[in-house]
């Protein structure tokens, strides 16, 4: 079964998926966070099993491991890990929340 949040990393300094990036998704709560997965991107560059069980309403953060993703390929980058913070407003909706990744630069929106 496909988590309620899924993403997608995209290397757009080489054009191609980026795969094997490692992500954890937190869920931020007024007392802390709470790990609710981990994974690590396919050779599509999609994370499809972040949350194993129901979506509840809140904040999230997916927070990815760009550091050793670019140390891997041998590149050096800026920004060693990405955090996107989100909040579910309605848990029956899919949540997909992409990531367009360069060394020194990213971007994100929201997917579907």
């Amino acid at each position: 079964m496909k988590s309620a949040i899924t993403t997608h990393v995209l290397d757009t300094s080489i054009g191609r998926p980026a795969e094997n990036v490692a992500a954890v998704l937190d869920r931020v709560t007024e007392t802390g966070t709470e790990r609710m997965g981990q994974s690590a991107t396919n050779a599509d560059g999609r994370i499809t099993d972040l949350l194993d069980g129901p979506l509840d309403l809140g904040r999230y953060r997916i927070t990815f491991d760009t550091a050793s993703y670019f140390e891997g390929r041998g590149v050096p980058c800026f920004f060693p890990e990405v955090s996107i913070s989100f909040e579910v407003k309605d848990a029956s909706q899919h949540h997909h929340v992409p990531l367009l990744l360069s060394p020194f630069g990213y971007s994100t929106y929201r997917g579907t």
